[in-house]
Protein backbone atom coordinates (compact mmCIF):
# COMPACT_ATOMS: atom_id res chain seq x y z
CA UNK A 1 0.00 0.00 0.00
CA UNK A 2 1.02 3.60 -0.46
CA UNK A 3 1.55 5.52 2.38
CA UNK A 4 3.15 8.21 1.20
CA UNK A 5 -0.25 9.90 -0.50
CA UNK A 6 -1.73 11.84 2.42
CA UNK A 7 -5.74 12.94 2.58
CA UNK A 8 -4.87 16.54 2.30
CA UNK A 9 -2.62 16.25 -1.06
CA UNK A 10 -5.75 14.24 -2.71
CA UNK A 11 -8.37 16.62 -1.71
CA UNK A 12 -6.18 19.50 -3.75
CA UNK A 13 -5.78 17.37 -6.43
CA UNK A 14 -9.42 16.71 -6.79
CA UNK A 15 -10.09 19.86 -6.85
CA UNK A 16 -8.18 21.02 -9.76
CA UNK A 17 -9.95 18.35 -11.53
CA UNK A 18 -13.31 19.96 -11.17
CA UNK A 19 -14.96 20.60 -14.85
CA UNK A 20 -11.83 19.01 -16.42
CA UNK A 21 -12.84 16.21 -19.05
CA UNK A 22 -10.72 14.57 -21.55
CA UNK A 23 -12.11 12.37 -24.40
CA UNK A 24 -8.73 10.21 -24.35
CA UNK A 25 -8.34 9.60 -20.72
CA UNK A 26 -10.43 8.74 -18.10
CA UNK A 27 -8.80 9.00 -14.47
CA UNK A 28 -9.85 6.77 -11.68
CA UNK A 29 -8.69 7.40 -7.65
CA UNK A 30 -7.76 3.82 -6.24
CA UNK A 31 -8.01 2.53 -2.67
CA UNK A 32 -7.35 -0.95 -1.47
CA UNK A 33 -9.68 -3.07 0.23
CA UNK A 34 -8.43 -6.64 2.06
CA UNK A 35 -5.21 -6.16 -0.31
CA UNK A 36 -7.05 -5.86 -3.44
CA UNK A 37 -7.01 -2.72 -5.52
CA UNK A 38 -10.18 -1.15 -6.49
CA UNK A 39 -11.40 2.31 -8.31
CA UNK A 40 -14.22 4.25 -8.81
CA UNK A 41 -14.24 7.46 -11.81
CA UNK A 42 -12.61 10.60 -9.72
CA UNK A 43 -15.39 12.84 -11.04
CA UNK A 44 -17.71 11.01 -9.08
CA UNK A 45 -14.98 11.89 -5.65
CA UNK A 46 -16.17 14.81 -3.79
CA UNK A 47 -13.55 14.19 -1.27
CA UNK A 48 -11.36 12.19 1.35
CA UNK A 49 -11.55 12.01 4.88
CA UNK A 50 -9.62 10.17 7.81
CA UNK A 51 -12.11 8.00 9.61
CA UNK A 52 -12.92 10.12 12.32
CA UNK A 53 -16.41 7.52 13.42
CA UNK A 54 -20.01 7.85 12.33
CA UNK A 55 -23.21 8.31 14.47
CA UNK A 56 -24.79 4.63 14.37
CA UNK A 57 -28.34 4.67 12.99
CA UNK A 58 -30.15 1.43 15.19
CA UNK A 59 -32.05 -0.79 12.52
CA UNK A 60 -29.59 0.16 9.53
CA UNK A 61 -27.97 -2.49 7.37
CA UNK A 62 -24.87 -4.30 9.02
CA UNK A 63 -22.91 -2.24 6.13
CA UNK A 64 -23.59 1.24 6.97
CA UNK A 65 -21.94 2.41 9.75
CA UNK A 66 -23.64 5.28 10.75
CA UNK A 67 -23.75 9.15 9.31
CA UNK A 68 -21.40 11.73 9.69
CA UNK A 69 -22.19 15.62 9.29
CA UNK A 70 -20.24 17.00 6.32
CA UNK A 71 -20.07 20.73 6.63
CA UNK A 72 -24.03 20.55 7.74
CA UNK A 73 -24.85 18.08 5.01
CA UNK A 74 -25.81 14.36 6.86
CA UNK A 75 -23.78 12.07 5.21
CA UNK A 76 -24.30 7.92 5.20
CA UNK A 77 -21.24 6.20 5.84
CA UNK A 78 -20.91 2.69 4.40
CA UNK A 79 -17.89 -0.12 5.12
CA UNK A 80 -16.93 -1.19 1.43
CA UNK A 81 -15.47 -4.37 2.99
CA UNK A 82 -19.11 -5.34 4.30
CA UNK A 83 -20.81 -4.56 1.53
CA UNK A 84 -18.90 -6.15 -1.36
CA UNK A 85 -19.08 -9.59 1.09
CA UNK A 86 -15.67 -9.14 2.52
CA UNK A 87 -14.04 -9.68 5.97
CA UNK A 88 -14.80 -7.30 9.13
CA UNK A 89 -11.34 -5.69 9.57
CA UNK A 90 -10.75 -3.11 12.41
CA UNK A 91 -9.72 -0.05 10.97
CA UNK A 92 -5.80 1.20 10.97
CA UNK A 93 -4.40 4.89 10.92
CA UNK A 94 -5.23 4.56 7.16
CA UNK A 95 -8.08 3.59 6.46
CA UNK A 96 -10.31 6.86 5.35
CA UNK A 97 -13.90 7.44 3.99
CA UNK A 98 -14.36 8.72 0.43
CA UNK A 99 -17.31 11.13 0.21
CA UNK A 100 -18.69 9.97 -3.35
CA UNK A 101 -21.92 11.56 -5.42
CA UNK A 102 -23.87 9.18 -7.06
CA UNK A 103 -27.09 9.05 -9.04
CA UNK A 104 -30.26 7.10 -7.45
CA UNK A 105 -32.68 5.05 -9.37
CA UNK A 106 -35.33 8.34 -10.00
CA UNK A 107 -32.15 10.37 -11.54
CA UNK A 108 -31.76 12.35 -8.32
CA UNK A 109 -28.25 13.18 -7.25
CA UNK A 110 -27.25 11.98 -3.90
CA UNK A 111 -23.62 11.60 -1.58
CA UNK A 112 -22.72 9.36 0.28
CA UNK A 113 -19.18 7.88 1.98
CA UNK A 114 -17.58 4.48 1.98
CA UNK A 115 -14.83 3.27 4.66
CA UNK A 116 -11.99 2.11 2.82
CA UNK A 117 -8.49 0.55 4.03
CA UNK A 118 -6.63 3.20 2.23
CA UNK A 119 -6.25 5.15 -0.76
CA UNK A 120 -3.62 4.09 -3.40
CA UNK A 121 -3.43 6.08 -6.27
CA UNK A 122 -5.04 8.38 -8.90
CA UNK A 123 -4.90 6.43 -12.94
CA UNK A 124 -5.38 7.67 -16.21
CA UNK A 125 -7.19 5.32 -17.84
CA UNK A 126 -8.11 5.19 -21.78
CA UNK A 127 -11.54 4.00 -22.24
CA UNK A 128 -10.04 1.14 -24.69
CA UNK A 129 -8.21 -0.11 -21.56
CA UNK A 130 -11.29 -0.68 -20.10
CA UNK A 131 -12.21 -4.27 -20.24
CA UNK A 132 -15.91 -5.77 -19.34
CA UNK A 133 -15.59 -7.68 -15.96
CA UNK A 134 -15.22 -11.58 -16.31
CA UNK A 135 -17.28 -13.74 -14.14
CA UNK A 136 -15.60 -12.68 -10.54
CA UNK A 137 -15.49 -15.10 -7.73
CA UNK A 138 -18.26 -14.96 -4.86
CA UNK A 139 -16.22 -12.21 -3.05
CA UNK A 140 -17.29 -8.99 -5.02
CA UNK A 141 -20.65 -8.83 -6.59
CA UNK A 142 -20.61 -8.27 -9.88
CA UNK A 143 -23.55 -5.83 -10.10
CA UNK A 144 -21.24 -3.19 -8.48
CA UNK A 145 -18.06 -3.89 -10.76
CA UNK A 146 -18.54 -1.36 -14.18
CA UNK A 147 -15.08 -3.24 -15.32
CA UNK A 148 -11.70 -3.76 -15.22
CA UNK A 149 -9.18 -0.86 -15.87
CA UNK A 150 -5.60 -2.33 -17.32
CA UNK A 151 -2.65 -0.04 -16.10
CA UNK A 152 1.01 -0.46 -16.22
CA UNK A 153 0.64 -1.62 -12.03
CA UNK A 154 -2.32 -4.32 -13.04
CA UNK A 155 -5.93 -4.65 -13.40
CA UNK A 156 -8.09 -2.41 -11.12
CA UNK A 157 -11.70 -3.18 -10.61
CA UNK A 158 -13.67 -0.37 -11.50
CA UNK A 159 -16.91 0.09 -9.53
CA UNK A 160 -19.98 2.00 -10.46
CA UNK A 161 -21.15 4.03 -7.57
CA UNK A 162 -24.53 4.25 -8.97
CA UNK A 163 -25.13 0.67 -8.17
CA UNK A 164 -23.31 0.41 -5.46
CA UNK A 165 -24.27 3.07 -2.80
CA UNK A 166 -28.30 2.29 -3.60
CA UNK A 167 -29.53 0.57 -0.67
Amino acid sequence: MSEDINVDELNQRLGLLEGVENADVEQYLSFFLDNEEYAVDILRVQEIRCWEGATVIPNSPVSVKGVMNLRGTIVPVMDLRLRLGLPEQAYKPLTVVIVLKFETSDGREKISGVVVDAVADVHSISPDDIQQAPELSSNVNATFVKGLGCTESGALILLDPDTLLAI
